[in-house]
């Protein structure tokens, strides 16, 4: 069970009031179900959960009766659509390039050197959430601005590990994607070099964010004028800050 919002809530200085144990179980098991990749036999639910059935189909059936969880004709059990009308609440109350920011600035910090965060959309990576460092000489970049696929890191990290469904579709757009060697070596590497071309002047590195279920999601990256750019001592501190970033997507603590 993650008791980690449990030990927070003890370590503070509070009343004193206790979290429900009974209520944090039955969340436990919402999160297991959020990282199925389809819906689950009790039998099954058991044996990667290490729990008695009869105490397991007790929690089902309280996520059934609130209407979290729904039973199929064959039995088995999955989420309800509830969980996507909590999602969409979670990003409208507080849109994901907010909640990215603290990690953007603490890489920012760290680095010294511009950070963005990219998506695909429409085909194209689009910038949804960046930090700038305090110095003098800055990389003029914006939230929203669109980069080129096949020329920017962003670009082809999200070209590489994009899931079969979406590479095709970019290929069904006519996408200017990135050679396949381009493409193979980023996957084999883990992060990409930005080619240069694209701004001059400019270079880029860039790695992977992740969901639960090990699809990319986003692509995190420090820009940098050319006789700035060092990717060696990058790829660590953006790889670290990209697991913070998965972290906070599956709704852990960074």
């Amino acid at each position: 069970m993650n008791t980690m919002y449990s030990h927070r809530i003890l370590s503070e200085e509070t009343s004193g009031v206790r979290p429900l144990a009974s209520a944090l179980k039955i969340l436990s098991l919402l999160d297991h179900l959020g990282t199925c990749a389809e819906a689950m036999r009790l039998a099954e639910l058991s044996r990667s959960l290490g729990l008695p059935r009869a105490t397991l189909y007790q929690r089902l059936i309280t996520l059934v009766e609130a209407g979290w969880v729904e039973q199929l004709e064959d039995g088995r059990f999955r989420l309800t659509l509830r969980a996507a009308r909590l999602a969409k609440a979670a990003t409208d109350q507080a849109g994901l390039g907010d909640r990215t920011l603290p990690i953007l600035q603490a890489l920012v910090s760290e680095t010294g050197e511009a950070a963005s965060l990219a998506v695909l959309e429409k085909g194209e990576p689009r910038i949804i959430q960046r930090v700038e460092p305090s110095g003098i000489l800055k990389v003029e970049m914006h939230v929203g601005a669109a980069m080129s696929l096949r020329e920017s890191a962003s670009g082809r990290v999200l070209a590489a590990f994009a899931a079969e469904p979406v590479l095709a579709a970019l290929k069904s757009m006519d996408a200017a994607l990135p050679d396949r060697a381009t493409l193979q070596a980023v996957r084999q590497a883990g992060h990409s070099i930005s080619s240069g071309r694209s701004i001059a002047g400019i270079r880029a590195a860039a790695v992977p964010v992740f969901d639960h279920a090990g699809r990319c999601i986003a692509a995190l990256s420090l820009v940098a004028p050319t006789q700035r750019f060092a990717a060696d001592g990058w790829i660590k501190p953006l790889r670290e800050a990209a697991q913070r970033l998965s972290a906070l997507m599956e709704g852990r603590t960074p």
